[in-house]
């Protein structure tokens, strides 16, 4: 069910009158006002290729949730990429990105009385700031992976970013010449989407998918594959079913599910920084569990299970 906006209170009918006619100049008919309104949450930039395939995205989502008998919204938020907004200046860019990400979805998510949200995720700070949202917020929520990118081949090797980044650090060094890092710049990307390895977004997408917060088998997925797209049409069909469900994020978040996301992390060898992620969003969902705790209650026990790299010889 939609959320009211009328009331017996003359600030009530004024809020209803003037959303009211704000929406109606969009198009939408009295009888969209009374359909469940979902946050199509974009962070579209043009200033890193990981965020660069989201605006497609974003249109075949809104007209799925349409279709699904909802009304979308499409709202932005800031779009930090470590790569681009992060090195070569005095600026603290790097967690305060995250923070900036969560307030933004709160002020017009929260401030729009809508009800419910499709997050679209691609690079490290977007899901645990969506994630976050989402547990401060407490209404529906998805978190939509948007895929990783295409890698590719230098001297018949495997070469990503992560390769560009780590084999840069030898410059000062002379380990490597300038020409050589350049030619691994050219063949690193291949298409958007968060880079090829277990860094931190791949690892946070797949803690959203361990949470609870995204579909099952959605995580990790190739940018603007075949399967990608069929999971768009899937995710705009569920968060409707959850506004009617009222199924929010704080009955999801649960001490198991982030027991969960801790074990998933450990057995695929994921980023570090997933400890710091997952306690941030537990916070924000009032959540009784000591992530730190957890991890150290199954470092021992669980398994590395796959061989992605940096930790292995494979690409996502």
């Amino acid at each position: 069910m939609a959320r009211k906006l009328r009331s017996n209170s003359d600030y009530g009918n004024t809020r209803w009158a003037t959303r009211r006619a704000l929406w109606r100049a969009l198009g939408l008919t009295d009888e969209d006002l009374e359909k469940p309104k979902i946050a199509v949450v974009n962070s579209s930039s043009d200033l890193a290729i990981c965020y660069s395939h989201l605006d497609g995205i974003a249109s075949r989502m809104k007209s799925a949730i349409r279709a699904a008998g909802a009304v979308a919204f499409e709202v932005r938020t800031t779009a930090p990429a470590d790569f681009i907004t992060s090195w070569g200046h005095r600026g603290g860019y790097v967690l305060s990105a995250r923070d900036l990400i969560t307030n933004d979805i709160e002020a017009q998510v929260e401030g729009a009385l809508l009800d419910g949200m499709v997050c679209l995720a691609s690079c490290d700070k977007t899901p645990p700031g969506q994630l976050m949202a989402a547990g401060r917020l407490n209404i529906p929520t998805l978190v939509f992976c948007c895929g990783y990118q295409p890698s590719g081949h230098h001297n018949g090797n495997i070469c990503d970013i992560e390769d560009v980044f780590a084999t840069a650090g030898g410059l000062p060094f002379g380990k490597v010449s300038i020409d050589e890092i350049k030619a691994m710049g050219d063949v690193a990307i291949k298409g958007p989407g968060v880079c090829a390895g277990m860094g931190t977004a791949n690892t946070l997408h797949a803690a959203c998918e361990a949470l609870g917060m995204s579909l099952p088998g959605s995580t990790p997925v190739q940018a603007n594959s075949t399967r990608m797209w069929g999971f768009v049409e899937q995710a705009a069909q569920r968060i409707v079913a959850m506004v009617e469900q009222d199924l929010k994020p704080r009955d999801i978040l649960t001490p198991e599910a982030f027991e969960n996301a801790v074990m998933v992390m450990l057995c695929i060898s994921g980023s570090i920084n997933s400890a710091k992620h997952l306690a941030a969003v537990a916070q924000e969902a009032g959540c009784n569990v000591d992530v730190y705790k957890t991890f150290e209650k199954y470092a021992d026990v669980i398994p590395l299970l796959t061989a992605v790299r940096p930790n292995g010889d494979r690409t996502t």
